[in-house]
């Protein structure tokens, strides 16, 4: 399955979903369709090495009640579009996470788009490009694509009635750390500006990092992400660069935190450490560190009947407090 069976299966090669169809909603609907779906670079995204690379699906689950897909391969950087039905100028960039060997479509992605839609706040799910690809300068890619996908959100933002001050960003897991990245390196020079858009900014006013992988500390390293980012023989300070831990300072966003104390993936260390360092530098942060809830919880039949299932409701809460909603 590749990028075009995936926007066929999500209704973008035909009418787009109506408006009236974006509904106040308790839990996920299933299978969630974007409004639009747009690529991030105007030709080719920069760097690539291999033109045998494909953009390329994986199914996971493929029962249409609960589907699981996941981009292994992602060649064409891409933003997909849930459109507020009543905008209130808000935004917010979605950053799916799967451990920087992929980008997960539902869970983390689609699954949230909506969500917030229905919260009057216009959602741009980000699939963007992996280390383990070739491209040149893998370790910073990612990056590259949050950089301009909020510069491209800001230059657009009159089509969609959005404040351009207004954009936050919010990530899972590997896109937590993306996000991370985002709040703590956004002014870093990791392309050459291509047309209007990259003269913009690319901070987001808030972020969200939720279950984040954050450092590149073989102690309490997700050693995947960590792999695929920076590979076994990183130098101190490659490690210390892409530890956004060690990156984060005044000139970061305010950021709220969430994670479960039971993840045995991504260690619950990582957000208390990104919560130290936000500390330290003056940031503000709030943190909510839950009893259970495993990783890549996301939201809604995971976690059901737990506390952790109020964790998007308390960030709009808190992001009220810090001028997302105006």
């Amino acid at each position: 399955m590749d990028r075009r069976d995936l926007l066929a299966a999500a209704g973008l090669t035909g009418p787009l979903l109506p408006l009236a169809a974006r509904a106040a909603i308790d839990v996920p609907r299933r299978p969630a369709v974007p409004d639009a779906s747009f690529a991030l670079w105007p030709e080719e995204a920069p760097g690539l090495l291999d033109a045998q690379l494909r953009d390329h699906v994986v199914v996971r689950n493929p029962d249409p009640g609960f589907p699981d897909r996941a981009m292994d391969h992602v060649r064409t950087p891409r933003l997909d579009l849930f459109r507020a039905a009543d905008p209130n100028g808000a935004a917010m960039l979605v950053i799916p996470g799967g451990g920087y060997a992929r980008v997960v479509v539902d869970k983390e992605g689609y699954e949230l788009g909506p969500w917030l839609a229905a919260r009057g706040i216009t959602a741009f799910v980000l699939f963007y490009r992996l280390p383990g690809d070739p491209w040149r300068d893998s370790a910073n890619v990612a990056l590259a694509d949050a950089q301009r996908a909020m510069r491209l959100i800001r230059h657009r933002a009159g089509t969609w009635k959005i404040d351009p001050k207004r954009v936050g960003a919010m990530g899972f897991s590997a896109g937590g750390h993306l996000c991370t990245d985002l709040a703590a390196r956004f002014g870093r020079k990791t392309y050459a500006p291509v047309d209007a858009a990259d003269a913009l900014g690319a901070r987001p006013c808030v972020a969200a990092p939720i279950y984040p992988v954050v450092s590149m500390d073989p102690g309490f390293a997700h050693m995947g992400s960590r792999t695929l980012l920076i590979g076994t023989g990183a130098t101190p300070e490659m490690v210390a660069e892409h530890s956004p831990d060690r990156r984060v300072g005044a000139h970061s966003p305010p950021c709220f935190l969430c994670h479960a104390e039971d993840d045995a993936t991504v260690p619950v260390q990582n957000t208390i450490a990104l919560r130290a360092a936000l500390k330290a530098a003056g940031v503000p942060v709030e943190t909510h560190l839950f009893e259970e809830g495993g990783h890549g919880f996301g939201w809604g039949p995971r976690t059901m009947g737990k506390p952790a299932h109020a964790w998007p409701e308390l960030f709009l809460a808190w992001a009220r407090a810090h001028g997302l909603l105006g």
